[in-house]
């Protein structure tokens, strides 16, 4: 569903979750394949669940969700949306509506710099079948002529329209997100209240380890090829807590001395060229967190960090200058009595 090796700088939370003495309940896990890259699941809950029965039902969400969000899929709701060149409402699922009314606020107070409809200019750029090159500027305009949210109307619950044919969709900047908040849901719902989620570096924590300690994951340095710790997080006990990272080092090409990378402008068509290169939100929504950790990278340092802070937002900026990189937080992770970074 969701291109995560471009967006998904988390990792280690299993790793780091097991860390302290042997707990009297254990920690069950399991993992697997799904949406084009791989989920890991952590729980604990006394009495035990069956881990078979988890799994199965963790699944059966993810085959549900991969079938309707997923833009790599003919056969997806999605797409088949995306293929109708029809300018009237057409009926979609309520989930689809829900993403899209989330990115319609997180697009708007971006600037337009976070959009939905940029489905055209990743498959411009290649990165949509990774045929990487830098386009004809007459060719971005000509694919600017069909992006932009403005041209999305949601008209009920059940119905979006396109203002335009040719517009197309792609959630893949917010739909892992979703997908990490409807597997906790499916836990939930089988009475485990103790869990870490994580799909391709995209993750939901709830609860505690079984000794009373709160979870720690660790988000990765933004390193290409590399899978180191750059910081470990303690995660709140009390409350959900969803952990999205978007970076620009994940997918991008280098041409004659310039990097490219997938995070697109929506504004004008072309990769951002700045030097911030990932940003972690942390939020009580995996998909709030999941679009807006995209549309910081995309404004960039000084845009992005007083966008966040606008919202109060809790978020983690790491700029690449040199070989060295330099973090800062927004004044809400600053002060925040929930998140500690280490």
């Amino acid at each position: 569903m969701i291109r995560t090796a471009w967006i998904g700088p988390i990792l280690g939370a299993f790793l780091l979750a097991g860390c302290g003495g042997e707990p009297q309940v254990p920690v069950q896990k399991f993992e697997g394949f799904a949406q084009g890259t791989t989920y890991h699941v952590s729980y604990w809950s006394e009495p035990a669940v069956d881990v078979k029965q988890v799994q199965a039902e963790v699944d059966k969400t993810l085959a549900e969700l991969d079938k309707l969000l997923s833009n790599y899929r003919p056969d997806s709701e999605i797409e088949q949306f995306n293929v109708s060149s029809a300018t009237v409402g057409q009926t979609v699922d309520a989930q689809i509506v829900a993403l899209v009314r989330v990115a319609q606020t997180v697009s708007q107070l971006s600037g337009g710099c976070y959009d939905l409809t940029i489905k055209p200019l990743f498959e411009l750029w290649g990165f949509q079948n990774d045929e990487l090159h830098v386009p004809e500027q007459a060719a971005i305009d000509a694919a600017l002529a069909n992006v932009g949210m403005s041209k999305l109307e949601i008209v009920d619950d059940a119905h979006l329209l396109k203002k335009l044919p040719n517009l197309r969709v792609d959630l893949s900047s917010i739909a892992q997100g979703y997908s990490v908040g409807k597997v906790g849901e499916t836990l939930e719902k089988l009475g485990l209240d103790n869990y870490l989620v994580e799909i391709g570096g995209e993750l939901k924590s709830l609860g505690h380890k079984p000794d009373g300690k709160a979870w720690v994951i660790a988000v990765e340095k933004p390193l290409p090829g590399e899978r180191t710790m750059h910081k470990a997080v303690t995660l709140p006990k009390d409350t959900p807590m969803a952990v999205m990272t978007s970076g620009t080092y994940r997918h991008y090409f280098d041409l004659k001395g310039q990097r490219y990378s997938h995070i697109l402008d929506a504004r004008t068509g072309r990769p951002v060229a700045h030097d911030l290169v990932a940003v972690t939100v942390f939020h009580e929504n995996p998909t709030v967190a999941d679009a807006w950790s995209t549309a910081l990278l995309c404004l960039g340092q000084d845009e992005g960090m007083k966008l966040a802070d606008n919202q109060k937002l809790q978020a983690l900026f790491i700029q690449q200058r040199d070989s060295e990189f330099v973090e800062s937080k927004t004044r809400a992770l600053t002060t925040s009595t929930t998140v500690t970074i280490n």
